[in-house]
């Protein structure tokens, strides 16, 4: 059985020195791996794709779940996921909730990841 992340506050962007500058401490460590496991999946890296390329920069669950042909519910999970990681921001507006995609927050991991990766 796999063995279950403790939580953390994931909800601002990651913000250390890079993994490449020296090693990194335990907490470090962990708030990077819960970030790169919120993502560790296609559907989530197909959401997180369809919200950075869309132009109005935000979507509603039901479009999402079109998109990904998959059920509400089941993108609803991933979304849920990916917003305590903190690469997504919602808000519920009337009887929708709209998502955006955090480019800050995903900026931020690649940038610890590797510092010269957006040069």
């Amino acid at each position: 059985m796999p063995k279950t992340l403790p939580v953390i506050d994931t909800t601002a962007p990651v913000c250390c020195a890079p993994v490449a500058a020296a090693p990194v401490d335990e907490d470090t460590a962990l708030a990077i791996a819960l970030r790169l496991k919120a993502i560790a999946d296609p559907v989530r890296v197909r959401l997180l794709s369809i919200l950075l390329s869309d132009p109005g920069g935000e979507r509603n669950s039901g479009e999402l779940a079109e998109a990904v042909a998959l059920g509400e519910s089941t993108v609803s999970h991933h979304l849920t996921q990916l917003r305590k990681a903190g690469l997504i921001g919602s808000e519920r507006r009337g009887m929708n909730t709209y998502h955006r995609a955090r480019r800050e927050a995903l900026s931020a991991l690649c940038v610890v990841l590797d510092p010269n990766c957006c040069r």
